[in-house]
C-alpha cells in the first residue's frame, strides 16, 4: 500500500472512527464505574456478614460453653447416681448375704433336729451302773452278722442294723491285714443278760459276777451296738485277749469304724475286759483315741453333743 492511497484512506475512515473510539471509551468508564461501585458494595457486604458471623460465633460459643457445663454437671449427677446405685446394690446383697446366711443356719438347725428326731437318744447314753435301760428296750432295726466273722456257727450274733457297715469294714479290714479277730457275743436282750449274769453268780459267786457282768438293764449289749471280740488260740475263753495281736490292731484302728474300748484298765465300773468294744461313732471314737480319753471319762451332756453325727 502507497503513501497516497492510506491518507486518502484515514480521511474517509477517521470521522466514524473517532466517535466509536468516544462511545467505547465511554461504555469503558461506564463499567469501569459499575464494577467499582459493585466491588465497594459487596465489601461493604462481606464487613456486614463478617460482623453477623462474629456476633453468631460468639453466641454460639457461649451457648456451647453452656452446654458443656451442663453436660459436665449431668456427668457429675450420672456418677453420683452410680455411686449411689452400688452402694445400694452392694447394701442390698450385704442384707440378702445376712439373710441367706440366716436362712442356712436355720435350715441346719432344722436338719440336725430332723436327723435327732430321727436318731434313738439310748445309743449313747452311760449305762455302766449309771443309767437304767428297762425291760422293754430293743434297737430299731437288728441284723444277722456275717457267719464268716463269727467265733462260732452255734452262737449266732445280731448288730444294730446301722452299726453292721462299721463294724464289717473293721472285720474285713482286720482279715485283709492278716488279723484274726471274731465275735463271740453282741447283742443281749434284757431276759438274756438276766439269765447271763445269774449264772455268772452261780459260776464264780455274787461278788465275782459283779465285778465283769452287768445286772440287766445295764448292759450296753442290749444297745446292739456293743461286741464282744475273740481270736484263736484262746479256747474260746476271751481271757488273755489283751496279750494278743488282735487286741492290739484294735487299739490302734478300731477308732477309725467307731468303736472304743469300754472298760479300760483302772475303770471305775468293772474289771478291765478287752474284748468289749462299743459303737460310738467314729468323730467321737477318733476324738477319743486322739485325746487319749475315755467315753465314760465324760459327761453325759458332753457325750450326747455327737448324737447326731453317730452314723455319719
Amino acid at each position: 500500500m502507497n503513501l497516497q492511497y492510506l491518507k486518502e484512506y484515514l480521511k474517509k475512515a477517521l470521522p466514524i472512527t473517532v466517535p466509536v473510539a468516544l462511545g467505547i471509551a465511554v461504555v469503558g468508564g461506564l463499567f469501569a464505574g459499575y464494577t467499582i461501585w459493585r466491588i465497594t458494595s459487596l465489601s461493604g457486604e462481606v464487613d456486614r456478614l463478617t460482623l453477623e458471623l462474629a456476633s453468631t460465633t460468639a453466641v454460639l460459643s457461649e451457648k456451647t460453653d453452656l452446654l458443656t457445663k451442663n453436660l459436665s454437671d449431668l456427668d457429675q449427677k450420672i456418677v453420683g447416681v452410680s455411686h449411689s446405685v452400688v452402694s445400694t446394690d452392694q447394701a442390698v446383697q450385704s442384707r440378702i448375704g445376712g439373710f441367706e446366711e440366716k436362712v442356712g443356719e436355720i435350715s441346719g438347725t432344722v436338719n440336725t433336729l430332723e436327723k435327732l428326731s430321727k436318731t434313738d437318744p439310748e445309743l449313747l447314753q452311760k449305762y455302766s451302773k449309771v443309767y437304767f435301760l428297762n425291760e422293754h428296750y430293743v434297737p430299731e432295726r437288728l441284723t444277722e452278722i456275717s457267719s464268716e466273722y463269727l467265733y462260732s456257727d452255734r452262737s449266732p450274733g445280731q448288730i444294730h442294723e446301722k452299726v453292721w457297715p462299721y463294724l464289717e469294714k473293721l472285720l474285713v479290714e482286720a482279715k485283709v491285714e492278716g488279723v484274726k479277730i471274731y465275735v463271740k457275743s453282741a447283742y443281749r436282750s434284757f431276759g438274756e443278760q438276766g439269765s447271763l449274769k445269774s449264772s455268772y453268780k452261780v459260776t464264780y459267786g455274787v461278788g465275782s459276777a459283779n465285778q465283769f457282768s452287768a445286772d440287766q438293764g445295764y448292759s450296753e449289749h442290749q444297745l446292739g451296738t456293743t461286741v464282744d471280740f475273740i481270736t484263736t488260740g484262746l479256747g474260746g475263753d476271751p481271757e488273755g485277749f489283751e496279750k494278743t495281736s488282735s487286741y492290739q490292731w484294735l487299739l490302734n484302728n478300731a477308732s477309725k469304724y467307731g468303736f472304743i474300748l469300754s472298760y479300760y484298765e483302772g475303770n471305775p465300773y468293772y474289771a478291765f475286759e478287752p474284748w468289749h468294744w462299743r459303737y460310738v461313732g467314729v468323730e467321737l471314737a477318733t476324738f477319743l483315741q486322739s485325746e487319749n480319753k475315755h467315753f465314760y471319762d465324760f459327761e453325759q451332756r458332753e457325750i450326747d453333743t455327737y448324737l447326731v453325727n453317730i452314723f455319719d
